[in-house]
């Protein structure tokens, strides 16, 4: 490793690879999933299979990262009466080349998500199948798992169809050059003018995006912002910290994925197949959310009500947009974190508290995703007539597991983003910048830097008088690099 005051790209990447096993996740592919790969040609011979629909001929899109190679959905639409439009969602068929209990499975059981950090990617799958073979390329035939749904004028969803189908995408297109031409501050990609229809397509699904958001929001969902940031580099050197800002074209995916999954969750509900739900628990700790609201002048009744709290984030989002991030963290925190359960056939109903929906799974992303993986194959094998692939208690284990694992690949994350933070501002010892003050606990008092969007930990002694939000000067003391570590000093 470079020494500590020459850190590199590599040098991270390396740090990722430690922390992925410190945290019980496998950086590499093993010498089995290389050798199952040799012998990949495309998509098996299933023993039964539901009838395949040609939807080839539909102006698919995909619309993903700028730097994203693993394609999972494709989206479409057809205008309807009375306003209403048919939306499409494909979403790659994964299982059909990753069969159940071979090696490429049992590593992607083993870590259940793809670690994304900005020095190395680590994928769920092979890049051979996550970026070519099992991703819905530009202008390749490719089987697909549809969600059809019918939405009408106010937002409603009037039907909803899942079917197989083989799709081809038109045009591969990023949220921000998307987003910036919905806004009017730029022209249409050169990949969507190149498809005739795709700029009136783009138009209607964002429209439909916007009625169901609306919805969402009317009927409670939370709308929350928590601080995203992404390292910038210029080949092997740190540059900058950039935070990653919603728009509308990130918007358009989130309000169709979210519809698409719902469809997964009642589609299996009505077959009487149980299901790997994602739930977001309604929060136990309601009484710390009432007094967080009052601390901000605002009245949260006693008994648990999203659309109240759902009021009251949107009330603080127009009032103070700077400390809205810190403040979505908190409520984060005192709902709890997101987690797998089962949900079997007439069950006890869980929902996502945090989505206001009562109906919910992850299927919308398969190459990135093991959850999404098991949804598919519950889906297709109730789509052939087949038993389902999973019994109960092999699912109860899965929810647990892909839960813990889950965990492991968000701490890493985390970590990783203290560490490009700590390299970047290394060079930086002495310089004061302003500070918003972000978390108290018993290990000490935490502040974030505005500029770049850095959290780190205030010397002990300095604090006794600052609660959370507050504003201060802090001086940059020291950093490590290795650790993740940033420790600041109050400036009076």
């Amino acid at each position: 490793m470079s020494s500590a005051s020459h850190y590199q790209r590599s040098d991270l990447a390396h740090i990722a690879c430690e922390v992925m096993r410190e945290r019980g996740l496998e950086p590499e592919f093993p010498a089995a999933v290389q050798e199952q790969l040799r012998h990949l040609k495309g998509p098996r011979q299933e023993a039964k299979t539901a009838p395949l629909h040609d939807l080839t001929g539909l102006p698919w899109c995909s619309l993903d990262n700028d730097d994203s190679r693993d394609l999972d959905q494709l989206t479409a639409c057809k205008p309807q009466h009375g306003g209403a439009v048919t939306i499409f969602v494909a979403v790659a068929d994964v299982d059909a080349l990753v069969e159940q209990g071979t090696p490429i499975d049992r590593h992607a059981w083993h870590n259940t998500t793809a670690v994304y950090t900005s020095a190395r990617n680590f994928p769920l799958l092979p890049e051979r199948l996550s970026t070519d073979l099992s991703s819905l390329n530009p202008h390749v035939e490719r089987l697909a798992v549809v969600t059809e749904m019918l939405i009408a004028a106010d937002g409603t969803l009037q039907s909803e169809r899942i079917y197989r189908a083989r799709v081809r995408n038109r045009a591969q297109l990023a949220y921000d050059a998307v987003s910036a031409w919905i806004e009017g501050e730029d022209p249409l990609p050169p990949a969507a003018r190149a498809v005739p229809a795709l700029e009136q397509q783009l138009r209607i699904q964002d429209e439909v995006a916007q009625r169901l958001r609306a919805r969402r929001h009317a009927e409670g969902s939370l709308e929350l912002e928590t601080l995203q940031p992404r390292a910038v580099f210029d080949g092997e050197q740190l540059v900058g910290i950039q935070q990653q800002v919603q728009n509308r074209a990130r918007q358009l995916i989130e309000e169709f994925m979210i519809a698409a999954n719902g469809c997964s969750a009642r589609f299996l509900a009505r077959a009487g197949t149980a299901s790997l739900r994602r739930v977001v628990r309604s929060p136990e700790r309601w009484q710390r959310l009432v007094e967080l609201a009052a601390r901000h002048g605002h009245v949260l009744p006693a008994a648990l009500d999203s659309g109240a709290l759902a009021a009251f984030l949107a009330a603080r989002h127009r009032a103070d947009p700077l400390r809205f991030p810190d403040l979505s963290l908190v409520v984060v925190k005192l709902m709890g974190s997101g987690e797998y359960v089962v949900e079997h056939p007439g069950g006890p109903p869980i929902g996502h508290f945090g989505l206001a929906v009562r109906d919910y799974t992850h299927s919308t992303a398969p190459n990135r995703r093991y959850p999404d993986l098991i949804t598919q194959r519950l889906l297709k094998a109730t789509l052939a007539g087949s038993r389902p692939p999973y019994g109960a208690a092999e699912l109860n284990a899965l929810a647990k597991h892909c839960t813990q694992q889950e965990d492991a690949a968000r701490k890493v994350e985390r970590r990783m983003r203290k560490s490009e933070a700590a390299l970047l501002l290394q060079s930086h010892l002495g310089q004061h910048y302003d500070a918003l003050v972000t978390g108290q606990s018993d290990s000490g008092t935490w502040v974030r830097i505005l500029t770049p969007p850095v959290e780190g930990r205030l010397e002990s002694g300095a604090a006794d008088d600052l609660q959370v939000g507050h504003s201060l000067r802090v001086e940059l003391m020291s950093v490590n690099v290795e650790r993740g570590f940033i420790d600041f000093a109050r400036v009076d």
